[in-house]
């Protein structure tokens, strides 16, 4: 350790070393010593520490804020005594150390949130104004605009995403809304041999797939028809689309305005059953059937 000594009017004085100076010691020496002293090696000579800058000379971080007293005063401007310069609740230090922030910007991207609230209340990005931390095509700022989380591309969890539910008009914070019919949710039902009367069982099943419809605006329902393979094909043909006629008329009977039906009589159906099931009490049964289809109007489909 080189010795530094300073003269007065007593003669010359050997310093204290920097582990046994204290304010007082520091304070009784002359402007001109204090200039080149820097006892806690912060970057900031003693004299400004003590006259200038009030800060502490004997600790290099007055503010226990993570950034030096030099740091503070020569590199961000910000306030050597004031752990959070800007007031938004994070700290000088976690801002340029870990955050990469303005200490003195409460809002370092001008989005509107304050870098605290990005930081730690939604998670977002505090340096991006337009980011989308989710990915959902809604800006962090609208998604919290909307009550919507800015980190689930899902608020709600329905299959939509925040972004697709907004441009739907539909509410990304309710997981009913909208109400989407899945393509296996309908019933299909079935008609003896050669005829197009419905059965009771075939009453009740179609009455569950009114009840789908009407919990689901968005979604129109086609009706296919076919027939078993015993017969001509003209024949068969007008066999199915009297089956198909009978169930749009159950729908319409039922509440189902005709401008969300549509129907298809295809005739026989595309693959011919077995001969074990010709064979069967119940004979290609599963051939004279009517299928109801849901056919969506809404622009996406879940998960897509």
């Amino acid at each position: 350790m080189v010795a530094i000594v300073v003269s007065n009017c007593s003669g010359p004085k050997e310093l204290l070393p920097p582990p046994d100076r204290t304010l007082d010691y520091l304070m009784s020496l002359d402007e001109e010593t204090l200039r080149t002293l820097d006892t806690d090696n912060d970057g900031v000579n003693d004299y400004v520490e003590i006259y200038e800058s009030n800060t502490d000379p004997l600790n290099p971080d007055s503010d226990n804020d993570g950034l030096t007293d030099g740091q503070e005063i020569n590199e961000y401007n910000t306030d050597p005594n004031n752990a959070d310069s800007d007031g938004d609740g994070l700290s000088d230090g976690d801002e340029v150390n870990s955050y990469n922030t303005d200490p003195n910007n409460t809002d370092t991207d001008g989005d509107g949130l304050s870098d605290y609230d990005e930081v730690m209340t939604y998670k977002t990005d505090p340096n991006d104004a337009d980011g989308d931390a989710d990915g959902d095509g809604v800006s962090d700022v609208d998604e919290i605009a909307n009550g919507t989380d800015p980190t689930n591309a899902d608020s709600d969890g329905d299959g939509f995403t925040d972004g697709q539910e907004l441009d739907m008009g539909t509410n990304p914070n309710d997981g009913t809304d909208p109400v989407y019919i899945a393509m296996d949710a309908f019933s299909n039902v079935g008609f003896a041999f050669d005829r197009s009367n419905l059965s009771d069982a075939a009453a009740q099943m179609l009455a569950d797939n009114v009840e789908l419809l009407n919990n689901a605006p968005a979604f129109k329902i086609r009706v296919d028809a076919y027939t078993d393979h015993v017969g001509g094909d003209q024949y068969n043909l007008r066999l199915s689309l009297r089956r198909a006629a009978s169930v749009v008329k159950f729908y319409t009977d039922n509440g189902i305005t005709e401008d969300r039906i549509e129907s298809r009589g295809l005739g026989k159906a595309p693959v011919e059953c077995s001969e074990s099931e010709k064979e069967s009490n119940n004979g290609c049964e599963k051939n004279r059937r009517a299928e109801s289809h849901p056919v969506s109007t809404l622009k996406y489909k879940p998960g897509m």
